[in-house]
């Protein structure tokens, strides 16, 4: 059997024991890798496809990349109106396939990624109602009741923004490839204003177009990759979508491509409106989010930056990794920016 790296021949021995009335000869073929979790599409001698997923291969973060955790998030969604596959079973024998994985549904979809996806996948009014159906998942993703489902001690639930400030300016610091007084400025800023926590909801935490699938008409049919997923502030999630949304009329940055900015789609104003109208949430701080998203995102950029200037992806020239830079300076000056803004 020709397998792909990453998968042992022990796994379809495993699905055949495990999975209810699957039938060998298997096909794995790869979806999504890189540092993330691994995903691998399974198909069985009837067609029957399914989805595998496990951690990276070589050296992974040992906080990262829990699959017994992720395994249940998606399982407790199933039980409530949020769009995602249906989670089968979860192998923590690491014999069989080296380190732990789970099997889900597979689901048929579109995951957008750029204009020409957009442009040939979607219709005008798919576009639009890609938007819309985007806010409203979200909005439905914070409305589960997390003690019904389980979920209740995932995480600590308070004080979640300050937790976060601190974790990451933590990480910031011990990364810092340079003098970067604006991320400084930002923090403390964003420390002394922290706005009150009024609820605890599931806090996605890597929401955004591209990790979700939409159907032909636009609506989201299943929300991916729950691997940093925890309990906190709501808005926390729409301020970070902020963040990598780039619509028709909005500025762009390094890291937002120009994928919505076609016909149809929302732009920002209009999706943090339509969260706010569907949530019934105080947006009175939003823009406090939306700065805590750009300063995040400075930290996590500085440290891929960091990491790969000490050799991660081998020796490489400087100048070709110029752009992490680059949008770690861009990150700095639109927190900063946006700091005028902070009620």
């Amino acid at each position: 059997m020709n397998l792909p790296h990453g998968i042992s021949e022990n796994v379809a021995d495993w699905l055949i024991q495990n999975i209810d009335g699957v039938a060998a000869p298997f096909t794995f073929t790869m979806i999504a890798g890189g540092h993330s979790n691994l995903t691998f599409a399974v198909t069985d001698t009837n067609g029957r496809r399914l989805v595998l997923r496990r951690p990276p291969l070589g050296h992974r973060l040992a906080s990262a990349h829990d699959m017994a955790r992720e395994f249940r998030l998606i399982s407790a969604m199933n039980a409530t109106d949020v769009p995602v596959p249906l989670a089968r079973n979860l192998c923590v024998d690491e014999t069989v396939n080296e380190l732990p994985f789970y099997i889900m549904d597979f689901v048929d979809g579109h995951i957008i990624r750029d204009v020409d996806a957009a442009g040939n996948l979607l219709t005008p009014a798919a576009r639009r109602r890609a938007g819309e159906s985007l806010i409203d998942t979200m909005v439905c993703l914070h409305a589960v009741d997390i003690d019904a489902v389980g979920l209740g001690d995932l995480a600590r639930p308070d004080a979640y923004i300050e937790r976060q400030l601190k974790r990451w300016y933590a990480n910031f610091k011990a990364q810092q490839t340079r003098d970067l007084p604006g991320m400084d400025l930002v923090h403390a800023e964003l420390s002394k204003r922290i706005p009150t926590q009024t609820e605890t909801t599931i806090v996605h935490g890597d929401y955004r177009l591209d990790n979700c699938m939409l159907n032909d008409e636009g609506d989201v049919v299943a929300v991916l990759d729950w691997e940093i997923c925890t309990l906190g502030d709501p808005l926390a999630d729409i301020g970070m979508l902020m963040v990598y949304w780039n619509g028709p009329g909005d500025d762009t940055s390094p890291w937002s491509n120009p994928t919505c900015t076609i016909e149809g789609f929302l732009n920002r104003s209009e999706l943090a409106a339509r969260y706010g109208a569907k949530s019934g949430r105080d947006m009175t701080h939003f823009n406090f989010y939306v700065t805590y998203g750009y300063w995040k995102l400075g930290c996590i950029i500085e440290g891929v930056y960091a990491r790969y200037l000490g050799g991660a992806l081998g020796q490489r020239d400087p100048e070709e990794l110029e752009p992490f830079k680059v949008q770690v300076d861009n990150a700095v000056m639109r927190a900063t920016a946006m700091l005028a803004k902070l009620r």
